[in-house]
């Protein structure tokens, strides 16, 4: 059997850059796909084999394929990694910033996953990995958008899980909670700008003081990528996998909690009316 090869989206950084050394290291040929590939320099150094893509290129999509297959004619692990986060109030997001989320974080990664199946199902083998949040299962102000596009890749992932089983194909979904990325980062800079609206300033102004507590107990992500390291070799993996254990101790608050006080314990979190 030929050397197993996986593709990363995201690579350049973050999580996707410590997922694709992880799997280096475990064997895998491992294809580094970023959009910002000047921040890739060191990858094939670090036996990484860096590669263009820009997850709402249908070309690009293509492109990335028809090498991965010509160059060794396998596609055993996809990890969708590649995102962003829309931070805003619901109200003060454009439907046009909210179709762009939607673009990357569900379109364009399904897009790239209908073009590996096919190779999986022949392959009759092949594992998917999606990078989802905890904000995929429990709804936070100032996330709505961000949160909608990670529900959204959840229900995909569970109706996808079942359609390829008979195929060999497992499919799992990893929950990050605050991790220290560049990812995060960018996130909060943009929050900072974004609420414009004078009623939900002080929603804003108190949600990044919130933010900025949870970053001083965010996991490296390294952290992840040992999991998804573990994942693929696992003969069973579980659907989802919190990481770290504040994203577990958040998703069991809110199954103990409930909606209506969870809301409240939000609430009085943010000191919001």
């Amino acid at each position: 059997m030929s050397k197993k090869t996986a593709i990363v989206t995201g690579a350049s950084s973050g999580i996707g850059r410590a997922t694709a050394l992880q799997l280096v290291a475990q064997g895998y040929s491992v294809y580094a796909a970023a959009r910002r590939t000047e921040k890739m320099a060191e990858a094939q150094v670090e036996g990484l084999i860096p590669t263009y893509l820009d997850i709402t290129s249908e070309e690009a999509i293509s492109k990335l394929i028809d090498k991965i297959m010509d160059e060794t004619g396998r596609i055993d692990v996809l990890v969708n990694n590649a995102g962003y986060g829309l931070m805003g109030t619901i109200e003060e997001t454009s439907l046009e910033e909210a179709r762009q989320q939607f673009d990357v974080n569900v379109f364009g990664l399904m897009n790239l996953t209908q073009k590996v199946l096919p190779i999986m199902r022949r392959q009759r083998q092949g594992h998917i990995i999606n990078i989802s949040s905890v904000v995929g299962r429990v709804g936070l102000p100032i996330n709505g958008w961000y949160s909608a596009s990670k529900h959204a890749l959840e229900a995909l992932s569970d109706a996808l899980r079942i359609e390829t089983r008979p195929f060999g194909i497992k499919v799992t979904v990893i929950e990050p909670g605050a991790i220290k990325t560049e990812f995060s980062d960018v996130a909060k800079e943009k929050a900072k700008n974004v609420t414009q609206l004078e009623p939900y300033r002080q929603l804003s102004s108190r949600y990044q003081e919130m933010s900025a507590s949870f970053s001083d107990s965010a996991a490296e992500p390294y952290e992840v990528a040992k999991v998804i390291g573990e994942i693929v070799v696992a003969k069973s993996p579980r659907p989802r996998y919190a990481v770290p254990g504040q994203a577990k101790a958040l998703l069991i608050g809110k199954r103990i909690l409930g909606d209506r006080l969870f809301d409240w314990f939000m609430t009085r979190q943010l000191r919001w009316r």
